[in-house]
């Protein structure tokens, strides 16, 4: 497989649409990896502190 990265040159400028089509692709990335971080790390240890009754297991107080 060819790298499409290679066919541009130093001096030509990138068609608008291209831009707008990587930059949409990078947004849904960063979309989808926001959506992973909230439903699989933040959820579980929202509902964890909740149904611990709110207390922390690694508080220093005694």
């Amino acid at each position: 497989m060819e790298n499409p990265f290679k066919k541009i040159l130093h001096n030509e400028e990138v068609p608008q649409i291209l831009k707008e089509k990587v930059l949409n692709d990078i947004g849904m990335i960063k979309l989808t990896i926001d959506l992973a971080d909230l439903f699989v790390v933040k959820y579980p240890s929202t509902i964890g502190d909740l149904l611990s009754g709110g207390k922390k297991s690694n508080s220093k107080e005694n």
